[in-house]
């Protein structure tokens, strides 16, 4: 579940969420707790990931390259990330690097580029690789964020990511660097917010999001991110004519649900936050 949030009300989820999660370890010694995502994502020549979700489509997927750092070395996760009606799964697999280019050219990686040999993992790489040659897939945007994580301490049912200057651009060589030259802000300086669960919604989740009287939203990354950049700059073959009435009213939506975040009838102001904090954890 998605919401967009200013970064006061970010900062009284933290302290509200750390009284139930383990921080990420990844994150946990830098700047604002958070750590660099980088993807790069891939579509058709027409745009059929994007389309799909600017339609709304309950089962659409969407697919992309996924790294976090460029030291030598260091891998690139393939994902088939799927929507079926309100659930969401992931598939990933782990290559070298170097594998990428031949990978977006229609060949598979050869064994000395796989990380693991695990048969959940080869499964994903084959799915993956077969969906960009249906759809003759190749790279349209590179998305960069800040990523703050939280997890059950557990296992990983439960999780709460925070996602800060969110940035995109047209990327068709997929680079692979994490320097973006030209970026384009999708969300402003809001920060994504995301509940994630497996089965039941936890009742502190519920208790969350009617304290801070958040108002859940759409808030895709790269579909977003195409329609502030202009479909026409990731792909020369596609108008966005037909979608920009739709794709418009997705960034409308987008800007309501930040601007109710607060409510100011009946609803706890993010200032008075800290007291239930202090009161509901003393």
């Amino acid at each position: 579940m998605k919401y967009i949030i200013e970064e006061r009300v970010a900062l009284g989820i933290r302290d509200w969420v750390r009284s139930y999660l383990e921080m990420d370890e990844h994150g946990a010694t830098r700047p604002n707790l958070s750590y660099p995502v980088h993807s790069i994502y891939l579509d058709s020549p027409d745009l059929k990931l994007y389309q799909a979700t600017v339609n709304g489509d309950k089962n659409r997927f969407k697919l992309r390259l996924r790294f976090y750092e460029n030291r030598p070395g260091a891998p690139v996760f393939l994902e088939i990330k799927r929507r079926t009606n309100s659930a969401i799964s992931k598939q990933r697999s782990r290559v070298r690097a170097q594998a990428v280019s031949g990978l977006l050219n229609g060949h598979l990686p050869e064994p000395d580029h796989l990380v693991s040999q695990e048969p959940r993992q080869l499964v994903a790489l084959q799915r993956f690789c077969q969906l960009v040659n249906e759809l003759q897939a190749q790279p349209r945007t590179h998305v960069a964020y800040l990523r703050e994580a939280w997890f059950s301490r557990e296992d990983n049912s439960v999780r709460v990511t925070m996602d800060r200057q969110v940035s995109t651009e047209s990327d068709p060589a997929a680079r692979l660097v994490p320097e973006l030259v030209n970026p384009v802000l999708v969300f402003g300086d809001r920060v994504v917010l995301e509940l994630k669960y497996t089965g039941r919604f936890p009742d502190w989740f519920k208790e969350l999001v009617r304290i801070f009287g958040l108002m859940q939203c759409g808030a895709a990354k790269y579909a977003d991110g195409v329609t502030r950049l202009g479909a026409q700059a990731v792909s020369n073959t596609f108008s966005l004519d037909d979608y920009n009435p739709a794709a418009r009213e997705r960034l409308n939506r987008i800007d309501r649900a930040a601007s109710a975040t607060v409510h100011r009838n009946g609803q706890v102001r993010v200032d008075g936050v800290a007291a239930i904090l202090a009161k509901k954890f003393s």
